[in-house]
């Protein structure tokens, strides 16, 4: 009895049951529109941070649920670089994050460009710039081959460990991804979202590469979604919201890569995972919408380059209190200089020092409805 959805003699034909889909198909498309129409709304400048918001989070959230952690300043950086965008202070990229960014961006701005494995494999040299996985020399830019034994994805201790799946064998690589592209490039016949789904399951079943075929499996799935709606400009994640559910997402794929070819299960749960990232999105444009009023009512006063580089991180999202020694770490300054920065904005009413004193005094923005 086949123990892996790969080994079923029908595979690949997946099946699903449009009927339980379609209800929750339309509300997404529905959202769907809704939110694009939103952002086209926008003025430009307002759009390109939504956008460049948007990838920032994707392409870091992406990359957490590998459990590897970027610096998002530089993953900002890198992405408004190659799109053209002037950000305050940018922060010099190094080569990983710029791999991973040229991915994610190759994917979702290229989208109506064919998916082949040279493209494939440009992308995973692009994840993989040193050649190896952590201390472990890998195969980049090509296939997986037998070489160090059966592809697993397990967890656990070493001599102990809990086998979630096994992937095809790799004399099965060249024919299961030659079907998957082939399939992949043709004109959509059932809906584009539901093929971004496919798409996303089918490749991170074949498991081609020895790392990443997660990343790149989301890429993918990005890329179908930016066909679905002809349009390269992200405004949502769903590596953002795949993030936030993380075991239920590889607890999803198990079931899946363990049952048979009726894959409507796992089209539910993508559905109803994109109506979670157009909740983000919500909350992403809030923040934009923020930031925008909050600079506007600033017009007129210049602030230093190391001032509004801090203030733009208050704005995007900034982890724990606002300190001197925070400032000085951020801006790569003395604290001293921090201090003079900090007290010029307390007094201009755009920072206010929050309850406490002494060593711990710690700062918050001023809100434009405050006083701004």
């Amino acid at each position: 009895m086949a123990e892996y959805i790969h080994e079923q003699d029908a595979w690949p034909r997946f099946e699903w049951r449009m009927d339980a889909l379609a209800d929750r198909l339309a509300a997404v498309r529905h959202r769907q529109g809704r939110l694009l129409g939103r952002m086209q709304g926008l003025g430009f400048d307002l759009r390109a941070e939504a956008v460049l918001a948007t990838l920032t989070e994707d392409v870091l959230r992406s990359s957490e649920i590998e459990g590897e952690v970027l610096d998002k300043d530089q993953v900002r950086s890198s992405i408004a670089r190659r799109l053209g965008l002037d950000i305050a202070a940018p922060t010099p990229a190094d080569r990983h994050v710029d791999g991973v960014v040229e991915m994610m961006l190759d994917a979702t701005q290229r989208y109506e460009e064919p998916l082949t494995r040279e493209r494939l494999f440009d992308w995973h040299a692009a994840l993989f710039p040193t050649g190896r996985s952590g201390m472990t020399r890998i195969v980049v830019g090509g296939w997986r081959t037998e070489a160090p034994g059966p592809m697993r994805v397990v967890s656990g201790p070493v001599g102990r460990e809990r086998v979630h799946f096994e992937a095809p064998e790799a004399d099965r690589l060249d024919a299961g991804m030659d079907a998957f592209l082939t399939w992949f490039n043709a004109p959509a016949a059932t809906d584009p979202v539901l093929k971004a789904a496919i798409a996303h399951l089918w490749f991170v079943t074949i498991h081609p590469f020895d790392d990443g075929n997660g990343r790149i499996a989301r890429a993918i799935a990005d890329m179908a979604l930016a066909r679905s709606e002809g349009s390269p400009q992200r405004f949502y994640s769903m590596s953002a919201q795949i993030r936030t559910v993380r075991q239920a997402y590889y607890a999803m794929l198990e079931r899946t890569q363990k049952g048979d070819l009726d894959v409507t299960a796992w089209l539910e749960w993508f559905l109803a995972g994109l109506d979670g990232a157009f909740d983000g999105a919500e909350t992403i444009l809030g923040a934009v919408m923020r930031k925008a009023r909050f600079w506007e009512a600033l017009a007129g006063q210049a602030l230093s380059e190391r001032q509004t580089k801090v203030v733009n991180r208050l704005l995007d999202g900034f982890e724990g209190k606002l300190t001197t020694s925070k400032w000085a770490a951020l801006v790569k300054t003395s604290t001293d200089t921090a201090l003079r920065d900090i007290t010029d904005l307390v007094e201009r009413g755009v920072l206010v020092r929050d309850a406490g004193g002494g060593r711990s005094t710690t700062y918050s923005l001023v809100e434009p409805a405050e006083g701004l």
